[in-house]
């Protein structure tokens, strides 16, 4: 198999714990100019990419400013900053659980976006990281959806980067959730749930279709009252949304889920009431590059359950 080679670093500094734009020019596009290009492919606007260009702001390997002549060469790198959006910010902290050489594992709030993407750049979990920690190289190994609160892996060191994320791919972590939902005696459990979901490019829900199983999900009641219950959810495979789909098939949808079973309408910027009663308690591994056996467990407790009428507000 060929070794695919690894992107030359970027001359700019990360700015705000966020990583310039990388852009790579194709090697079968032929343009005039690497301005061309960019115009044409990144839809900035009118006159944003000469006005980069002429500030100085996009420049090539060694860090020299593009100039708005430079012939395009396929092949070649060029990097920018992105203008950071105006983002709320969550006012909850990132903790962390544990720091070695290799590893950060941090206690992610309800919220908070994983990475950067999207709207969500600065205020993310990973840029906040390295910010807070002092360590640009720092990288996560999995993501958590943005409302979904709980145990997150980052890695230290790029080259390792990897040996981490094959954990998941290959299915080597033990990972536990705890969700609050309705309670409803006729659903026997625990039950094991197979089905296959699909999630459409620019539709903001997953779905169920028929076809071969991709998804599994294990599903146990922990305690119940009041109408309510706490579960134990184990994915058995990671397709997006998995445990929120899978628990409002069963009739019992995760309270505080703005897209099961229906979409409702976006949440005001700035209103943290009632998060996704959705929690990924424990994270269980055994470290690829130490050796070392891993368990890391979140201390959050769901406000549903504890304080059902300070959660609903």
């Amino acid at each position: 198999m060929r070794r695919r080679t690894p992107p030359p670093p970027s001359p700019l500094p990360q700015r705000d714990g966020v990583d310039p734009v990388r852009v790579r020019l194709p090697a079968g596009d032929t343009w005039p100019t690497v301005r061309d290009h960019l115009d044409a492919r990144l839809a900035a606007g009118a006159g944003v990419i000469d006005e980069m260009l002429d500030a100085g702001l996009i420049v090539d390997i060694a860090g020299r400013p593009v100039p708005r002549d430079m012939a395009y060469v396929p092949g070649m790198f060029v990097w920018f900053h992105r203008e950071l959006p105006d983002e709320e910010q969550v006012p909850f902290p990132v903790d962390v659980l544990y720091r070695d050489d290799h590893v950060v594992v941090a206690d992610k709030p309800h919220f908070l976006a994983t990475i950067p993407r999207g709207s969500h750049v600065a205020e993310t979990a990973l840029a906040r990281l390295r910010r807070q920690l002092g360590i640009p190289t720092l990288g996560a190994a999995h993501r958590l959806d943005r409302l979904t609160a709980g145990v997150v892996l980052f890695t230290v060191r790029p080259e390792e980067r990897g040996a981490y994320q094959s954990l998941f791919r290959d299915k080597r972590v033990t990972k536990e959730y705890e969700s609050v939902a309705p309670y409803d005696p006729a659903l026997a459990l625990p039950r094991t749930v197979h089905s296959r979901i699909v999630k459409e490019r620019g539709v903001m829900a997953a779905r169920e279709v028929e076809g071969e199983p991709n998804a599994v999900s294990r599903i146990e009641l922990l305690e119940h009252g009041y109408g309510r219950a706490r579960y134990r959810l184990m994915p058995r495979t990671g397709q997006t949304h998995q445990l929120r789909v899978h628990m409002s098939a069963l009739g019992v949808p995760i309270l505080g889920d703005p897209l099961y079973p229906e979409v409702t309408g976006p949440v005001a910027a700035g209103d943290f009431r009632r998060p996704l009663q959705l929690l990924a308690r424990v994270l269980e591994f055994t470290d690829p590059v130490t050796g070392r056996e891993h368990r890391f467990v979140s201390p959050r407790v769901l406000r549903a359950w504890s304080s059902y009428h300070e959660w609903a507000g």
